[in-house]
């Protein structure tokens, strides 16, 4: 029994003195050869896209009519609009110019007679004499404005007062033409019959 354990302990021992002897070797021989660099190659970069999976495609469902249901029209109201106050330009009025008035015919007027403005002054004449006057001058322009203002009929006017004249009274303005400033002075104290006419006695 002692000799089998002795010859397996030896036997180990060797083998552990080969393994080292390997071991040693193995060192040696690979400090010996030179480091070969290996060239590495570098290879392109490739992006690589990742692919969108497939959906599968969504069955179509029969479309569903709806019913069409009417809306009521919504009533707007209507915008108050805010008032404008418009400045009023005030235009001026246009001239208008004066209308030609057509030719009128004035209606003949009907003048005063000689024996009118005979017996006016002879009046005159009388109302002086009753309030005891002494006399009275009539003025042609005067006594026609007073009977017909705007009227020319200064030639019976004029006409009849010469023929009023009596004896006796006399000329304050004297014109042989018929004249507005042909002036008379009556004497009235005395108006009777029997004195003649002024053209009676200095014709």
């Amino acid at each position: 029994m002692a000799a089998k354990k002795t010859a397996t302990t030896t036997a180990k021992a060797e083998k552990k003195e080969t393994a080292a002897l390997k071991t040693v070797v193995k060192k040696t021989v690979a400090a010996k050869k030179p480091a070969v660099k290996k060239a590495v190659s570098k290879k392109p970069v490739v992006e690589v896209k990742p692919v969108a999976e497939e959906k599968p495609a969504a069955e179509k469902k029969p479309a569903v009519k709806k019913a069409a249901v009417k809306k009521e029209p919504v009533k707007k109201e209507p915008e108050k609009k805010e008032a404008v106050k418009k400045e009023t330009v005030k235009a001026e009025p246009a001239k208008k110019e004066p209308a030609k008035k057509a030719a009128v015919k004035k209606p003949a007027v009907a003048k005063k007679s000689f024996q009118e403005y005979k017996d006016v002054i002879n009046w005159k004449k009388w109302e002086a004499h009753n309030m005891n006057w002494l006399y009275i001058e009539v003025n042609a322009g005067d006594l026609m404005q007073e009977l017909e203002a705007g009227v020319n009929n200064i030639k019976t006017v004029t006409d009849a007062i010469l023929d009023s004249m009596l004896e006796g009274d006399t000329f304050i303005v004297e014109s042989e033409k018929p004249n507005a400033k042909l002036t008379v002075r009556y004497y009235c104290d005395n108006l009777s019959e029997e004195r003649r006419k002024y053209s009676e006695v200095n014709g």
